[in-house]
């Protein structure tokens, strides 16, 4: 399976934006409410909530991507962000602000750096662990002619 590489940098933007809000507020429940967005785009990015969004307000409204990008490095980054955000929750919910500010807070970076540069640190990861143990991936696809 290959996505638009468009699609995970428009949901690491809306998870910075709760992110944002989860440090201000210190809300374990919306933590908690992004972990689980992260679970179900772990599991099958084409099914999770913001890769909808994506499709159906946004990529209506673009052009072809020119390339592709395989899906398991993408899964590998929401499954360590829901590692990071579950963590969080639980920190703010047992009263360790502390833990779940920077948990958090490291979540956003990595949210952020994808959003504003396009920078995938989880799928960066995911490529690295892929050489390493000589099974070498391609980050990018050519896009199929439309």
């Amino acid at each position: 399976m290959t996505l638009d590489p468009r699609g995970p940098r428009f949901a690491a933007a809306l998870t910075a934006l709760v992110l944002v809000v989860v440090l201000i507020t210190g809300s374990g429940w919306l933590a908690l409410v992004q972990a689980a967005v992260f679970a179900v785009t772990a599991a099958n990015p084409r099914r999770g909530p913001y890769g909808l969004l994506y499709r159906a307000l946004v990529a209506p409204r673009l052009g072809r991507p020119t390339e592709l990008e395989p899906a398991a490095p993408v899964r590998f980054a929401q499954a360590v962000g829901l590692v990071f955000t579950l963590v969080a929750a639980i920190g703010y919910l047992a009263g360790a602000t502390v833990l779940g500010a920077v948990m958090t807070a490291f979540a956003l970076a990595a949210a952020f750096l994808n959003a504003a540069f396009g920078l995938c640190l989880g799928c960066e990861a995911y490529l690295a662990l892929r050489r390493l143990t000589g099974r070498p991936l391609a980050a990018r696809v050519p896009a199929p002619p439309a």
